[in-house]
Parts: C-alpha cells; sequence; structure tokens
C-alpha cells in the first residue's frame, strides 16, 4: 500500500481545520492564497485516504457546569472481562474517554462531573459494574496542556 504523503498547503489546511474545523474552505483559501477549490480537492482527498476523519465539536464543559474531572483507574477482577466492563462505561454518560491499557491499570478513564459529591456517585457506579474489582481516583486540579496542534507539527517534520 502506498504511503500517502501531506505537502506544505496538506499541512496548512490541517493546521487551520484542527483549530476550527467549521473554517469555511473559501477562508482558508484566502488565508493560503490558493483557490477554494482547491482547498475542496485536497481536503476530500485527505478524507479519502482516511488522514482526515469527520470533524468534531469542542464543548466547553465548565460552562455547562461539569468543571469537576476525574481519572479514574479501573482493576479488573479478569481480564477476560476487558470488553464486558468497557460496554458497561458506554452506558454511564460522564465516564468521556476509557482507555484499555497495559500497566498498573486495566482501564483508564476520564471523568466529568459537576462536583465532588456527583463524581463519587459516577465512580461508585463504575465500583458495581461487573467485573470490575476497584477502582482509583485521581482528582484533576487544571488541564494544563490540550494541544492537537504539537503532535500534528512534529508528525509534519519527520514526513
Amino acid at each position: 500500500m502506498k504511503k500517502f504523503t501531506l505537502d506544505e498547503i496538506d499541512h496548512q489546511i490541517l493546521d487551520v481545520l484542527i483549530e476550527n474545523a467549521r473554517t469555511p474552505f473559501t477562508d482558508i483559501a484566502k488565508q493560503l492564497l490558493v483557490s477554494a477549490g482547491t482547498i475542496h480537492v485536497r481536503v476530500k482527498k485527505m478524507e479519502d485516504e482516511g488522514i482526515i476523519q469527520g470533524s468534531t465539536l469542542t464543548l466547553n464543559y465548565e460552562k455547562m457546569g461539569y468543571s469537576f474531572i476525574a481519572h479514574v483507574g479501573v482493576f479488573l477482577e479478569k481480564t477476560s472481562l476487558t470488553q464486558s466492563v468497557i460496554e458497561n462505561l458506554r452506558k454511564i454518560e460522564n465516564v468521556t474517554v476509557a482507555y484499555v491499557t497495559a500497566g498498573k491499570y486495566n482501564i483508564f478513564c476520564k471523568v466529568r462531573a459537576r462536583g465532588t459529591n456527583d463524581a463519587k456517585d459516577i465512580i461508585y457506579r463504575i465500583d458495581d459494574i461487573p467485573g470490575v474489582n476497584r477502582t482509583e481516583t485521581m482528582i484533576a486540579l487544571e488541564e494544563s496542556i490540550n494541544d492537537k496542534k504539537r503532535m500534528m507539527h512534529a508528525i509534519f517534520a519527520d514526513l
């Protein structure tokens, strides 16, 4: 399978879209001094190649009252229960991210809550999932890094 290569224009398009996926192609074209058709064709090609997969919307959970973030490490009774536990975690809306991991925890989750009491209830729900042996929780005091561009620029530098 041939590796898809990105040029500088593709990098610049991705840079703009990572910042705001809703940026009109005409605005990107003006910024990059190319035609809107060029932007459209290049974005379509990157979508077809799987480089771009959909677009996302970033919510400000704090403004909606969900400023409490906890990371929960989940220890399982048996690793063969991993998929079953993941399916049950999907039913808890406050679990926004879950990773199957190698290391200390079998699963590592990010939980958003309104406050400590809400978080406690969510963690109890996680503890009650069949197959969960115990959990270990870390409270996030602040999100210091959440940068989608740095990794992309590092990848571009390696190409």
